[in-house]
C-alpha cells in the first residue's frame, strides 16, 4: 500500500530501517536516530549517534533508543536561533511526551534496569552478551522507540 511521504507506510519504512540497522551491528540510539535524521546524511548521523548507545556509551544510563529519538525530534523541530523560543517549547514538549510513551510501554528508561545488567563493567558486558540480551531484548527497545516516534512525526 503506498501512500503519502507523511503517511502509514513511510511510517512503517522508518521503524523497519531502525530495527534493520540495530541488526545490522549499530548501536541503539544510532539505529533510531538514522531513521528519522531527515537532511542528514547517514554517515553523519551515525557519528552524532554512537557516543549514546548502551546508555551513553554503555554506561547503563537512559537507554539509547530513547537519546536517538530525542535527537530525532531535536532535529526535526529544535531550536536554532536564540529567537525561536517557540521551538524549544515544542521540542521540550514532544520530548516529554515521546519519553512518557516509552516509559509506559517499557517501564522504565534507564538501560540497566531495563536489561537488568549493569553492563558499563565487562563482566556486565559479557553477562549482557551471554545472555542474548543485546541480540533477543533490544530490538525491541528500538523498535517501540521508532514506532513511538513514527506516531509523533508524522
Amino acid at each position: 500500500m503506498a501512500t503519502s511521504k507523511g503517511g502509514i507506510h513511510m511510517s512503517n519504512q522508518r521503524v523497519e530501517k531502525a530495527v534493520s540497522l540495530f541488526d545490522s551491528g549499530f548501536n541503539c540510539s544510532q539505529a533510531v536516530f538514522v531513521a528519522f535524521a531527515d537532511g542528514l546524511d547517514e554517515k553523519t548521523a551515525l557519528r552524532l549517534a554512537t557516543g549514546f548507545g548502551g546508555g551513553f556509551a554503555r554506561q547503563g544510563e537512559v537507554c539509547g533508543a530513547v537519546c536517538g529519538g530525542v535527537m530525532a525530534i531535536g532535529l526535526k523541530y529544535g531550536r536554532g536561533t536564540i529567537e525561536d523560543t517557540d521551538a524549544r517549547a515544542k521540542t521540550y514538549s514532544l520530548v516529554n511526551e515521546f519519553m512518557r510513551r516509552f516509559q509506559e510501554c517499557q517501564g522504565n528508561m534507564l538501560c540497566r534496569d531495563l536489561l537488568g545488567v549493569d553492563h558499563s563493567t565487562p563482566e556486565g558486558h559479557q553477562e549482557a552478551t551471554d545472555r542474548g540480551l543485546y541480540k533477543e531484548f533490544c530490538p525491541k527497545l528500538v523498535r517501540c522507540a521508532a514506532e513511538i516516534l513514527a506516531e509523533m512525526l508524522r
